[in-house]
């Protein structure tokens, strides 16, 4: 019976060190031809790679769905409603969601590489770290909550919104601190190719949490806060239940061993590199956001407004699948760097990119294609639908940028380059694009092409530096680096990130 434990426990991490060890192997035979290795090769990577990267996409597609869903149900409770819940969701949240999301980056990299070098006992204690520190950061997040009605007001939005929307809001605290156990568990379970899990967790959260909405919106009358606490609660059932899924599985047997005081050793190293990651998404995220706001300044900015939401939403959904090879990038070069296997990990890195990217240009032809008709989708009005075609070619361009950045933001992920991302990030978009798309659209009187032209300018220049970085890697040191970092680990308790 013990013997049979033992397999079983054995079972998962073999399975995946297999898979990885005849990659490098068929990726170093020099017996094969050389189309022979990128056959083989390219076949079992893709194999890998779509069995991590789609059910990575349905999970962040579906918690986006949530969300929306709560934005529906208080639509239909009028105007002020839909117009509180949009400014609370997409104004207030998805900072917190960034700066989260973000911090739990951090685990992809430690637990990644500590999951390819088959030191399991490792990915426990930086799922604890990570959690510890999100939830310490909760905290100043749930002052700018309580304080968000005075805030919205400085930033000049009225006194009626800015209460309903402060409203919404205080039922969205409690997500804060289930974003803080939320991503470092998706992202432990992420580094051991645990994903199905996630997915099928969020789709059958996705159904309880649209009949409790409803439930309390309308039969209890609770409006606005009703549903925000109805989203919340639901967050907490995600993270409750990807808990319980580690605690009960096999899969999870030697990667969690329990509590540990080792999770309180090491902070300090943990929150740089979490506090990188941070920056690196949140100003990726942001980006495009500014690009509305700068939008709101033009003359006659209600068009222009109406048509950058049509594309951002468009372009938000594409993002998402992106961000779903943006997971499968940190996963797959992770876990071949803590294994020491430098030649998968480029390759992988080649692979998930040139999949990314052709996926992205399949839809922005479709983009192009229907750029009359995708409006339609949204809205009924004809100025919009001209406008949505007008700026089609912008949407395109972002669509194919979007296949290709945030799938090397996930290798920058896999190899702890935060820090790096994170200062090209400032230097592209803050210092060129934002600049540059201001001066096009105000200066030269180009209003929404020029802003969204100078911001596309500041994220090709991003593209072609991560590119450049990327290509001119030297992967056998990244091993190096990975392996040094997890032996200061094993040595001290305590890892040294020296980027």
């Amino acid at each position: 019976m013990e013997s049979s434990d033992n397999d079983i426990l054995h079972h998962q991490p073999s399975s995946q060190t297999l898979i990885s060890s005849e990659l490098e192997i068929i990726l170093s035979d020099s017996q094969l031809s050389y189309f022979r290795r990128l056959q083989s090769a390219t076949w079992l990577e893709l194999n890998t790679l779509f069995r991590l990267a789609g059910p990575a996409v349905v999970v962040y597609l579906l918690n986006n769905v949530t969300s929306m869903s709560t934005q529906i149900f208080c639509g239909h409770l009028g105007n002020l409603e839909l117009a509180a819940a949009s400014l609370g969701n997409n104004g207030i949240q998805i900072f917190a969601y960034g700066l989260m999301l973000g911090m739990g980056s951090a685990v992809e990299t430690l637990c990644g590489q500590a999951y390819g070098a088959k030191k399991y006992d490792m990915l426990g204690v930086y799922l604890q770290r990570s959690t510890i520190l999100l939830m310490l950061t909760a905290i100043p997040l749930m002052i700018i909550y309580i304080f968000s009605k005075p805030i919205l007001l400085l930033l000049g939005e009225s006194t009626a919104i800015a209460s309903s929307a402060a409203l919404f809001v205080y039922g969205l605290i409690p997500q804060i601190f289930a974003y803080a156990a939320n991503f470092p568990i998706q992202k432990f379970l992420q580094s051991q190719s645990i994903i199905f899990p996630s997915a099928y967790i969020s789709a059958a959260t996705l159904l309880v949490h649209v009949l409790l909405t409803w439930f309390t919106v309308y039969k209890l009358g609770w409006g606005l806060l009703g549903a925000s606490l109805v989203l919340s609660f639901s967050w907490w059932i995600i993270v409750v239940a990807q808990f319980v899924y580690i605690l009960i599985t096999e899969r999870c047997k030697k990667t969690w061993t329990g509590f540990s005081l080792l999770a309180f050793s090491g902070l300090w190293s943990f929150f740089k590199l979490s506090t990188a990651s941070a920056v690196m998404l949140c100003l990726e995220t942001w980006y495009y956001q500014i690009l509305v706001l700068i939008a709101g300044l033009l003359k006659n900015a209600e068009i222009a407004l109406d048509a950058l939401s049509v594309c951002m939403t468009i372009s938000g959904w594409v993002f998402m699948i992106a961000v779903g090879f943006n997971a499968a990038a940190s996963v797959r070069v992770s876990n071949e760097l803590g294994a020491g296997h430098p030649k998968s990990a480029a390759f992988s890195v080649v692979v998930v990119t040139f999949s990314s990217f052709i996926i992205a240009v399949i839809f922005a032809i479709l983009v192009l294609v229907f750029r009359h008709q995708i409006s339609y989708i949204f809205t009924s009005g004809t100025v919009v639908s001209d406008a949505v075609s007008d700026l089609s070619p912008f949407l395109a361009v972002s669509v194919i940028l979007n296949g290709i950045q945030p799938v090397l933001s996930g290798v920058a992920v896999g190899c702890g380059w935060q820090a790096f991302v994170a200062y090209v990030n400032v230097g592209c978009y803050y210092v060129i694009g934002v600049p540059l798309g201001s001066v096009l659209g105000f200066k030269f009187d180009l209003g929404a092409k020029g802003i969204w032209s100078g911001m596309i300018g500041g994220t090709v220049i991003q593209t072609l530096i991560l590119l450049w970085f990327t290509i001119r890697t030297d992967w056998n040191k990244e091993v190096e680096k990975a392996r040094n970092r997890l032996d200061t680990w094993e040595e001290n308790k305590e890892p040294l990130l020296n980027d």
